[in-house]
C-alpha cells in the first residue's frame, strides 16, 4: 500500500486520505495512520526543476525520522487514553460521591440538649454548652471529610468544624463566602498551642442555611478584591464594611463616642440637637454647602457653636455631636466634606480652664477606649504602636511655632520663610507635630486668620485666646477658643468680616441679655479616629465618607 504525503498542500493529518486528491502533511502521521497493519510505501511530493515535480518514493533518512515520530505519536496516544481513562474515572467518582452526598439529610439530633441562642461575643463563656449562633461565613475551608467556617456575626468571629455527614452532604458544598448560616453545636475550649477568636471553637452538629451567597462571577471576593483601587472599594462601601479592618475601626468608633458622652455626663455637660440647616456661616462662606429652603436661601450648618452658645443662659454648660458639613474642595487624607463632630460650649471659665478641660476630656477618653474589652484589643491590632497621651500637653503659642519652623527651614506655602500673621498650613504643621513627637497645644493666633467671634488676649490685642489640638502622625484634632463677650466686640468682628449682622440678631442677643466669659472647641470624630486607629486617611474612619466627588453610595 502507497500513502501520498505532500508537506505543503497537504490536508490536515487528521482527515486526510492519503490519496493524490487528499495527502497527508507529514510522514510520521502517515505512518501512524497504518499503525497495526504492514508498513506503507511513503511517496513524498518533490520540486524538481529538472525532472519536474512529482512524487517519489521517500528517502532512507526521511523514513527513519517518520518512524521515530510516529513513536512518538503512539505514545503521546496511549498517555492521552490513560489520561481519559482517569479523567472518567474520576468522574464516576465524584458523581458516586455527589450523588452519595445528595442521599445524605441533615436533621437535627433531638437527643441532644436544647440549644441556647447567643451572639459570638457571649460564646466564648459558654464553653462545653450546646449553642445557636447565627452570622455570616467569614471564611470557609475544606480539608478531607472536615469543613471548617470562620462565622461573623458583628460582635465577634467564632471558629467553627463541620465533620461526619455534615462536611460530606451536597449542601454543605454549596456553601460560599457571605452565606447566612445558623450553626448549632457544642463550644469547646481550644487546646494548649491552638489559637482561635475567644481561644473556643464551636463543634457543630447541626446547621441551617438561611441564605446563600452568590459563587462564580458574582462571588463576594471578585466584588472586593484585595489591592483593587481604592475608589473601586469606595463603590462597593456596603460590602468592603465587612471587612476585618473597616469594622474594626467602626467598633472603636462607636466605643470613642460612647465615651465621650460618658465623660460629659459625669462632667454635668449637658447634650443638645442644634439644627443642621442654617441661615448664617460660621466659619467662612466659601465652604458652605448652599441649598433651596421654601423659596428662602439655607446652608448645611459647618458647626453647631453659634446654637450652643444661645444653650448657655438656659442649660450651663452644652455639648452636641452630629454632623457637619464644609464644601471645601480639598482632596487631603484628612478632609471631609460631612463629618461627625462633637462640639462644646462651656460658661464661667477663662482660658486656662478650657485647656485644662480639653486636655482631661481627651486622655481621659482616650484611656477608657485603650482599656475596653471590645475596642482596646482592636486597636492593639490595628496601632500596636499606639500609647496614651499624658497630662499635660506641651503649650506652644503661634509665635514661638513660627520661630521653630523657620529655625528648622520648614517653608510656608510660597516657599518663603514663616512670618506672623501667615496660616500655618498643614503639611508644615505635621512636620511640625510629628518631630516634637508629643500632643500639642497651639495658642494664641492672630486675629486676622481666625473666626470673627474668637476673644483677644487682654495682655496682647492682636493674638486670640484661640487653641488648635495636634497629635502626631495625624495633626490637629481639634480646634477651640474663648468667645467674644460684648456686643461692641462681636460687631467689629462682624464688620472686620464683611459679615452682614441682621440675620445673627439671636446670637447678638447672647450679649445683650445677660454676657458671659465662655469658650468652646470641636473635634473631629475621624481625625481623632485616624490617630487612634493609624489610619493613612480620615476616609477610613466614616462610615460612608463624603468628600469631593464622592456621594454614593
Amino acid at each position: 500500500m502507497s500513502l501520498y504525503v505532500h508537506e505543503a498542500a497537504g490536508v490536515d493529518d487528521v482527515s486526510a486520505s492519503g490519496n493524490e486528491q487528499r495527502p497527508f502533511k507529514t510522514p510520521s502521521y502517515a505512518l501512524f495512520s497504518s499503525r497495526g497493519s504492514d508498513e506503507p510505501k511513503l511517496l513524498v511530493f518533490k520540486n524538481d526543476a529538472e525532472k519536474g515535480d512529482g512524487y517519489v518514493e521517500i528517502s532512507a533518512s526521511a523514513l527513519k525520522k517518520a518512524r521515530k515520530g510516529c513513536e512518538g505519536l503512539v505514545k503521546k496516544l496511549a498517555k492521552q487514553a490513560e489520561l481519559d481513562k482517569k479523567k472518567q474515572e474520576q468522574e464516576e467518582k465524584e458523581a458516586a460521591k455527589k450523588l452519595e452526598a445528595l442521599n445524605i439529610t441533615i436533621l437535627q439530633d433531638t437527643s441532644l440538649p436544647d440549644a441556647q441562642k447567643c451572639k459570638i461575643l457571649k460564646s466564648y463563656d459558654a464553653v462545653d454548652q450546646r449553642v445557636k449562633v447565627s452570622g455570616w461565613i467569614h471564611r470557609l475551608r475544606s480539608s478531607k471529610n472536615h469543613v471548617f467556617i470562620v462565622l461573623r456575626d458583628g460582635t465577634g468571629f467564632l471558629q467553627a468544624v463541620l465533620t461526619g455527614d455534615l462536611a460530606l452532604a451536597h449542601q454543605t458544598s454549596t456553601l460560599t463566602l457571605e452565606s447566612t448560616v445558623a450553626l448549632y453545636g457544642k463550644v469547646c475550649k481550644l487546646p494548649d498551642g491552638k489559637t482561635a477568636p475567644g481561644g473556643v471553637e464551636l463543634l457543630v452538629d447541626y446547621y441551617e442555611i438561611v441564605s446563600l451567597a452568590p459563587s462564580g462571577e458574582e462571588a463576594f471576593t471578585n466584588k472586593i478584591a484585595e489591592g483593587a483601587d481604592p475608589s473601586l472599594l469606595l463603590d462597593q462601601r456596603h460590602l468592603a464594611l465587612r471587612g476585618e479592618t473597616l469594622s474594626a475601626v467602626m467598633k472603636v468608633r462607636a466605643t470613642l463616642l460612647r465615651y465621650i458622652r460618658r465623660f460629659y455626663d459625669e462632667e454635668g455637660i449637658t447634650e443638645v440637637t442644634p439644627p443642621c440647616m442654617v441661615q448664617t456661616q460660621v466659619e467662612g462662606g466659601s465652604t458652605l454647602f448652599k441649598l433651596g429652603y421654601y423659596g428662602e436661601e439655607a446652608y448645611l450648618t459647618q458647626s453647631s457653636q453659634l446654637y450652643l452658645e444661645t444653650c448657655l443662659a438656659s442649660l450651663g454648660d452644652v455639648y452636641s455631636i452630629q454632623e457637619s458639613f464644609r464644601a471645601e474642595k480639598s482632596h487631603t487624607r484628612r478632609h471631609l466634606s460631612e463629618y461627625t463632630h462633637i462640639e462644646a460650649e462651656l460658661c464661667f471659665l477663662d482660658f486656662e480652664e478650657m485647656l485644662d478641660h480639653i486636655e482631661k476630656l481627651i486622655t481621659k477618653t482616650v484611656k477608657r477606649v485603650l482599656e475596653d474589652p471590645v475596642s482596646g484589643p482592636l486597636i492593639k491590632q490595628l496601632n500596636p504602636g499606639f500609647t496614651a497621651p499624658e497630662m499635660p500637653f506641651m503649650r506652644l503659642d503661634y509665635k514661638d511655632a513660627i520661630t521653630w519652623l523657620v529655625e528648622h527651614d520648614i517653608k510656608n506655602e510660597e516657599g518663603e520663610d514663616f512670618k506672623f500673621g501667615d496660616d500655618i498650613a498643614e503639611a508644615a504643621e505635621r512636620k511640625m507635630t510629628d518631630t516634637i513627637g508629643v500632643p500639642i497645644f497651639l495658642t494664641r493666633f492672630p486675629a486676622e486668620i481666625k473666626s470673627f467671634y474668637m476673644k483677644r488676649c487682654p495682655e496682647a490685642p492682636n493674638v486670640t485666646e484661640s487653641v488648635d489640638v495636634l497629635m502626631p502622625n495625624v495633626g490637629e484634632i481639634t480646634g477651640g477658643s474663648m468667645r467674644i463677650e460684648t456686643t461692641e466686640e462681636l460687631m467689629a468682628g462682624f464688620a472686620r468680616e464683611g459679615i452682614d449682622p441682621e440675620p445673627y440678631y439671636w446670637f447678638i442677643d447672647q450679649r445683650k441679655y445677660g454676657s458671659c466669659p465662655h469658650g468652646g472647641y470641636g473635634i473631629g470624630t475621624e481625625r481623632i479616629l485616624a490617630w487612634l486607629c493609624d489610619r493613612f486617611t480620615v476616609r477610613d474612619c466614616s462610615l460612608y465618607p463624603r468628600f469631593t466627588g464622592r456621594c454614593k453610595p
